[in-house]
């Protein structure tokens, strides 16, 4: 299998204001996105892929020029992946209040000429969605063959199905939740503490002190790494190791631990301490503060006194849910709530518990049972369109009028 090969992004600008679940609205706006593929004339193989926390639109493919720049998602979109790009046309945008290209808190409020900081508007999944839904109103796109996402970009395709029933055929929802337990919030408020009494934090306008809270971002990434593996992949990968030489404390001993509180010494302690110096210098603080959030406040049954059947009956499309039986975050039981609720309204669902040692972070990796689920899953779709590939490796598609657009039209209805 092939890589797509090297990409780039390309934006699209918005004058007629979001409005968001809040009652605030996000005016003058730019969504960051890339697209892979070919659209057919029918414009009916299109999908849709959303991101979770710290990912982006770079869904596929490389960046000239720069080493070690695959997408997030390289190993399962790509000709002769199970998201076959010589089959689909495939879109990957960045949501309101990331860092990686679309408006969010790094950029400057219109309405006061100065960077938003902590001023940017609260975003929500359904916010999300629903501007997801005017990127493809500019691109010429009325119904998506699928769309699909892991995690928090599982919770976005949930949504896509109740917001916009009758725009997509297929949701793929992947190691997700219809909601977040208590257990999950209270990971995520600590994630969020560490940050805002960092004292670079400076109340969320760190920019203007030209200062980054890095001592809370790294906090918080360690914190959320711990969640997204499962103790069977913690202790095969680190078990009780020492780094180096190290061994076991034994007085006199030479390579003994140093017996401080604060020196690094097991191997588990240098990867979280890696992955969390690694994320602060390139994820902002504030949007880890929105996105965060927005995954606490989605529960679209929270409308309907919590009765998830009652929130899932606008849904028409299909739908196939995945689990990983180790993923303690977004356990098997929550996807199969969301099957039941789909089930009592006689809707069509498949639906794969995959064993697997990964934990959470399972979505992202290479596992041939997970894979072959989700290959089988695109081969049916191909079929509503027919059997037609393209011929040879396709170029990445543009919008319409390519690199930066700018929509002048007023929200989807």
């Amino acid at each position: 299998m092939s890589s797509i090969g090297d990409v780039q992004p390309q934006f699209l600008h918005f004058a007629p204001p979001l409005p968001l679940r809040s009652g605030a609205q996000l005016r003058d706006y730019t969504l960051a996105y890339e697209t892979y593929g070919t659209l057919n004339a029918a414009r009916s193989n299109a999908v849709l892929v959303c991101h979770a926390l710290n990912a982006s639109h770079h869904v596929a493919g490389t960046y000239a020029g720069q080493p070690r720049s695959e997408g997030w998602w390289d190993n399962l979109v790509g000709p002769g992946k199970p998201l076959d790009t010589d089959r689909f046309f495939v879109i990957g945008v960045n949501n309101p209040g990331s860092c990686f290209g679309s408006t969010g808190p790094m950029q400057t409020n219109p309405d006061t000429g100065r960077v938003y900081g902590a001023d940017f508007p609260v975003v929500t999944v359904e916010d999300w969605v629903d501007a997801q839904a005017r990127l493809l109103d500019a691109l010429g796109i009325t119904q998506l063959a699928a769309v699909l996402g892991g995690s928090l970009g599982g919770m976005q395709a949930l949504s896509w199905s109740l917001r916009h029933p009758d725009r997509l055929r297929h949701c793929i929802a992947v190691a997700t939740a219809p909601n977040l337990s208590a257990q999950n919030i209270a990971f995520n408020e600590v994630a969020r503490r560490a940050i805002v009494t960092d004292p670079e934090f400076h109340g969320g306008h760190f920019y203007e002190h030209g200062t980054l809270p890095r001592r809370g971002l790294r906090v918080a990434r360690m914190i959320g790494h711990i969640t997204y593996l499962s103790d069977d992949a913690m202790e095969a990968k680190f078990g009780r190791r020492f780094r180096g030489a190290g061994t076991p404390p034994v007085e006199g001993r030479a390579g003994a631990p140093n017996y401080s509180t604060q020196d690094v010494e097991f191997e588990i302690e240098s990867y979280l301490r890696h992955q969390g110096d690694k994320f602060s210098e390139y994820f902002d603080a504030n949007t880890y503060l929105l996105i965060t959030r927005a995954l606490d406040y989605f529960d679209p049954a929270r409308e309907f006194g919590g009765d998830l059947t009652a929130a899932f009956a606008p849904a028409r499309c299909k739908f196939q849910l995945v689990s990983f039986t180790t993923d303690w975050r977004f356990a098997p039981a929550r996807s199969r709530e969301i099957v039941k609720a789909l089930v009592d309204h006689k809707r069509d669902v498949s639906y794969a518990e995959i064993d697997a040692p990964h934990g959470h972070d399972a979505f992202l990796l290479d596992d041939p049972r997970y894979h072959g689920v989700l290959r089988a899953c695109f081969d049916n779709i191909a079929k509503e369109f027919g059997p037609s590939r393209a011929p040879g490796r396709p170029k990445p598609a543009s919008a319409p009028s390519g690199g930066r657009s700018e929509a002048t039209w007023g929200p989807h209805v």
